[in-house]
C-alpha cells in the first residue's frame, strides 16, 4: 500500500513538473497571470469592473476599514501595488484601478490620456463607485493626476499621498534630458531594451526567467504607439507642472514619499512639494532608502508603513 502511494505521488509530481515546464517554454503568460492571480488572492484583493464615462475600468478591490485609493504610473497597472497592499488589507479598504489606457481597462485610440483628462476619467471612476471621502496615492504619473484631482475635489480627498510624483518642479537629471531630447526610455523591442529600460526605475536589476521577459516585450512591442503619444503629451509644461502648479489649493493633508536615490523624478521635487503648500491643513515627507523609484515594489514594508502612519495620524 505505501509503496503504491508513493508511487502515485510520483507520479502526480512528474506530470506538475512536465505541465510547469511545458506551461512556461510554451505559454509563459499563463504562469504570469496565474502568479499575478495568486498576488491579488494573498493580498484579499477581488478583482471588478465598472463602466464609467469613456472607460471600462478593471480594478482591485479588497480589505476593510478607511477607504485608500491607489494610482499606478506610467507604463505600469494595478499589479504593483499588489505586495504593498498585502500590507495595508489587515486595516485598510482598498480600490486599486488600471488607469484608463493601461492594464486591463479600456483604451479609445483617438482620446488624450493626459494629467487632466485623466483626472476627468477619475471622477467619474469616483462617481461609479459612489465614493464619498477617501485617502488618495498616486505613485509618478499616477501622482500627477492625484495631485490634480484632489485640487479639483476636495471634498472627496480626506489625506492625498504623492508617491515619487510626477507633475513637480525638480532638478533636471539624465532621464529629463533624454525624454526632453524626445528619447523614450519606456520602449523596448528586445530583453537587452527591458534590462535598460528597468534599470532606470529600479535600484537593483530584475531577475526574471527569460520567457517571461519575452511577454513583457511582446506586451511593450503592442503598447509602443500609445507609449509614444502618451508621452509626448506628457512633455508639455502644463502636465509635467501639473502639480505644481495647483499646490496652492490643496488643502488636506498631503505627504510626499520619494525614494532617496529616485532616478526618473529627481528628490529635490520633495522640497518643490513642501515649500507649495501654502494651503495644505498637514505636511508631511518621508524618505526611504535602498530604492530607485518603484518603493512599493522594492520596499513595500516601510511604504505600507508610512501610508499607514499617515492615514490613521489624519
Amino acid at each position: 500500500m505505501l509503496f503504491r502511494r508513493l508511487k502515485f505521488l510520483a507520479w502526480l509530481i512528474a506530470l506538475l513538473v512536465i505541465v510547469l515546464g511545458g506551461s512556461y517554454l510554451f505559454a509563459p503568460q499563463w504562469l504570469m497571470q496565474a502568479n499575478f492571480k495568486r498576488e491579488a488572492m494573498a493580498a484579499h484583493l477581488e478583482t471588478h469592473a465598472v463602466q464609467a464615462g469613456d472607460t471600462h475600468w478593471i480594478y482591485y478591490e479588497g480589505g476593510q476599514g478607511p477607504t485608500i485609493v491607489l494610482l499606478h504610473g506610467f507604463a505600469a497597472d494595478k499589479k504593483v501595488w499588489t505586495q504593498t497592499a498585502k500590507l495595508l488589507t489587515p486595516h485598510f479598504h482598498l480600490i486599486i484601478p488600471d488607469l484608463p489606457g493601461w492594464g486591463e481597462s479600456s483604451r479609445d485610440a483617438g482620446a488624450s490620456y493626459n494629467i487632466d483628462a485623466q483626472a476627468a476619467r477619475l471622477d467619474a471612476f469616483v462617481q461609479a463607485l459612489r465614493l464619498q471621502r477617501f485617502m488618495l496615492v498616486g505613485h509618478a504619473m499616477g501622482g500627477a493626476i492625484a495631485g490634480v484631482y484632489a485640487s479639483e475635489h476636495p471634498e472627496h480627498v480626506a489625506e492625498l499621498a504623492l508617491v515619487d510624483s510626477f507633475g513637480l518642479k525638480a532638478t533636471p537629471n539624465a532621464f529629463d534630458r533624454a525624454t526632453q531630447a524626445g528619447k523614450n526610455p519606456f520602449v523596448f523591442d528586445d530583453r537587452a531594451g527591458f534590462a535598460r529600460a528597468t534599470a532606470l526605475a529600479f535600484e537593483k536589476p530584475l531577475d526574471l526567467p527569460g520567457h517571461f521577459v519575452d511577454v513583457l516585450v511582446r506586451r511593450n512591442q503592442q503598447d509602443h504607439a500609445f507609449i509614444e503619444r502618451t508621452l509626448r503629451e506628457l512633455r508639455e509644461p502644463s502636465q509635467y507642472l501639473a502639480v505644481q502648479n495647483r499646490l496652492g489649493q490643496l488643502s488636506m493633508p498631503v505627504l510626499g514619499l520619494w525614494c532617496h536615490d529616485d532616478r526618473i523624478v529627481d528628490i529635490s521635487a520633495l522640497d518643490s512639494l513642501r515649500n507649495g503648500l501654502s494651503a495644505a491643513s498637514a505636511i508631511s515627507t518621508s524618505m526611504i532608502n535602498g530604492c530607485n523609484h518603484m518603493p512599493m515594489l522594492e520596499k513595500p514594508e516601510q511604504t505600507a508603513q508610512i501610508l499607514s502612519g499617515f492615514a490613521l495620524s489624519h
